[in-house]
């Protein structure tokens, strides 16, 4: 018998019905949760505190009044807002229409703004009075008449409308006993993210409902969020739709703890009042926290659990948000994987280690999701395995779900990013013997001296640990003898004070002199609106020295 028959048993007469089959979508998530927890707060925000029933009747009465307004299959409506309740809600609303969700990056400038309105063939714009201004100017600069929503916030008083339709007018004018459409196909776009644009215009990464609905869940089973988190919104929900922590809070049953700027005091007040379980953030929030004054400080009783993903957190930060009660998982992913697809999933005997061996551990990036199907690290060419040895660098490669559909209206890139079955991030990374990868850096940012690959972030790590260094990045300089050599770029504490000569020799003191930087600039450093530091301005700088 020919077991690689085309049939089976199997394949007769039990075919997908409507009973048995459904398209996966995070929309269903709001819908149970309303209906079983209905008086459970879903949304605070300064005097505003919304149940779930209140939340989801919101939500229909906007998708409602957006399809009368003829948003439908496919039609993208934007968003420029901040970490506000309509910013959640939207998250429900957009694709229930079956229109696709496109959160703009609220530090972008007009024109990149106008690049994204007019590549993404937006339908709509909602702004938040905060970014009227930027968003006035994007339109203008864009040349296309887009209807404008405003979105009235009376903690911003100072925002000046664009034109007089406002989001409570979608709430007056819909109707939520209007049917709201559920997708025919999983694989339909739910939402839209542009890449940060550091090289040339940002790329449009299209996510399905499919993958939203599966990194969702992944983050309450790889984070043991359980039920009902309270979760604070450090995270911009404009990157990576929060990493699907909108759709997240809702399967979950959770609270979220609005908050439009990420500053130390409210945040330590929020945790108190709100008794935030969970937050996310780059590891400079943690940095802000850690060196926060005392008094701040005081008062926290209950766990409060951390997802930091980027570059690793350094030891003494670890430190102190240990000595907070907090606790710190380390995430790593990109806006092509839904956010957050990797993570240190930790060992309760690990709990016996010193602080240091601790972060040793935390540092590394992990192993994948539980609803990430492979994650390698392979030579970028040949895509062979690199070996298990914590040595070998390779490139990392992604393949599941929560990969990306592609690039919009780019389809070579998309061919170049998912050559061989794999999703190629273009991170650089080496595996331990026990499977967890550590990234060593951007393939662009690795520094080759001499012929020598060296790492920026173990660099960064050293000068980490000085005790005046607030933050640090580390770049490659041109240089005639040696091809490059390494140039830091670093931010001393309040008060602290430290030579270019001390931070030098102490790096030489902690690691192989070829790799300790040559040259040390200071002074704040540029950053991307998650924190993430901007290399690609500071390598401009080091070639300008």
């Amino acid at each position: 018998m020919n077991i690689h028959s085309a049939h089976s048993i199997y394949d007769h007469d039990l075919d997908k019905n409507d009973a048995n089959y459904s398209a996966m979508t995070p929309l269903g998530f709001i819908q149970r949760t309303a209906a079983i927890y209905p008086t459970k707060t879903a949304v605070v925000y300064g005097d505003v505190r919304r149940s779930w029933a209140e939340t989801w009747l919101r939500v229909r009465k906007v998708a409602s009044a957006l399809k009368r307004r003829g948003i439908g299959l496919g039609e993208t409506v934007s968003v420029i807002a901040g970490n506000i309740p309509e910013m959640f809600e939207v998250h429900f609303a957009v694709p229930m229409t079956g229109g696709v969700l496109n959160t703009i990056n609220t530090r972008l400038d007009a024109d990149a703004i106008a690049f994204i309105l007019n590549h993404a063939e937006a339908r709509m714009v909602i702004v938040d009075p905060e970014f009227a201004g930027v968003a006035e100017q994007a339109l203008h600069i864009s040349g296309r008449d887009i209807p404008i929503i405003n979105i009235e916030d009376p903690t911003w008083p100072d925002g000046h409308k664009i034109g007089s339709d406002t989001y409570d007018n979608l709430l007056a004018e819909g109707d939520e006993n209007d049917e709201w459409v559920w997708p025919a196909d999983e694989w339909n776009a739910i939402s839209l993210n542009y890449t940060s644009g550091t090289t040339g215009d940002p790329k449009g990464v299209v996510y399905h409902h499919r993958g939203a609905y599966i990194n969702a869940l992944g983050n309450i089973l790889d984070w043991g969020m359980g039920k009902h988190p309270v979760y604070l919104w450090t995270l911009p929900m404009f990157h990576c739709n929060g990493w699907c922590f909108p759709w997240t809070i809702a399967a979950a049953a959770g609270t979220s703890v609005c908050l439009r700027a990420v500053r130390a005091e409210p945040i330590f007040d929020l945790i108190k009042r709100e008794q935030v379980t969970h937050f996310c953030g780059a590891p400079i929030v943690l940095s802000l926290l850690a060196n926060a004054p005392d008094a701040m400080k005081k008062g926290i009783s209950h766990k409060v659990s951390i997802m930091t993903a980027a570059s690793a957190p350094p030891a003494a930060i670890l430190e102190s948000m240990d000595e907070l009660g907090f606790d710190v998982t380390h995430a790593y992913g990109l806006t092509e994987t839904y956010g957050p697809a990797v993570v240190c999933a930790w060992h309760d005997e690990w709990n016996d280690l010193d602080i240091s061996e601790k972060a040793r551990l935390k540092a590394r990036q992990g192993v994948r999701y539980t609803v990430l199907d492979g994650l390698m690290v392979a030579d970028p060419e040949t895509l062979e395995p690199v070996p298990a040895d914590g040595e070998t660098m390779g490139e990392i490669f992604f393949r599941g779900n929560n990969v990306m559909r592609g690039y919009l209206k780019n389809p070579s890139s998309s061919e170049k990013a998912f050559r061989g079955g794999w999703f190629h991030s273009g991170d650089l990374a080496v595996v331990y013997p026990d499977g967890y990868i550590q990234i060593k850096d951007r393939s662009k940012d690795i520094i080759i001296s001499g012929g020598e690959n060296i790492s920026s972030i173990e660099v960064e790590g050293i000068l980490y640990r000085h005790p005046a260094v607030m933050e640090a990045a580390v770049v490659a300089r041109p240089d005639d003898k040696w091809g490059e050599t390494p140039c830091a770029f670093v931010g001393l504490k309040d008060g602290a004070t430290v030579t270019e000569a001390d931070l030098i020799a102490f790096c030489r003191a902690n690691m192989a002199h070829f790799k300790a930087p040559k040259t040390i600039v200071f002074g704040s450093l540029p950053k991307t609106s998650t924190g993430k530091i901007q290399k690609f301005i500071l390598r401009e700088q080091a070639k300008g020295l």
